[in-house]
């Protein structure tokens, strides 16, 4: 036991710091930009919105292609089951989007939330569906 908890205080220290190098270069970087660029770039100065969007969601796609991917595949299945429960933040934020006033925003909004909501439904109620089936395998029978 003491060489998991040796083993998990080390990837800590190793974590802070890296964390401590990337703070340090940061705070390098602010202090030797020219006068006028930090500002700019912290304000989105010359990005277009849809650009910083894109590349957002990219880099999304990229993110989450190595997280699935990377892990085992005995815990694929739970994982993505138990995952399919944050879906519930897309039914808050799709329950919003339906109920915007079309005076206000266009009236696509509620529809995509609608279309947001309707899928996000059949992932909630498919993961737990495959949750229980793959529970199920495991059960002792008789």
């Amino acid at each position: 036991m003491s060489e998991v908890l040796t083993s998990l205080r080390e990837a800590a220290e190793a974590a802070a710091a890296a964390s401590q190098k990337v703070a340090d270069l940061a705070a390098t970087a602010a202090t030797t930009a020219p006068e006028g660029v930090v500002e700019a770039a912290a304000h989105g100065a010359g990005i277009s919105p849809f650009v910083f969007y894109l590349s957002a969601f990219v880099l999304a796609c990229f993110v989450g292609y190595y997280v699935v991917w990377s892990v085992t595949p005995a815990l694929h299945t739970p994982l993505m089951s138990v995952t399919n429960a944050i879906s519930s933040v897309i039914v808050v934020g799709a329950l919003v989007a339906v109920g915007v006033d079309t005076s206000l925003a266009s009236w696509w909004t509620p529809v995509f939330g609608f279309l947001a909501l309707a899928m996000a439904a059949v992932n909630i109620f498919g993961g737990f569906m495959v949750t229980e089936r793959m529970l199920a395998m495991y059960k002792k029978k008789g």
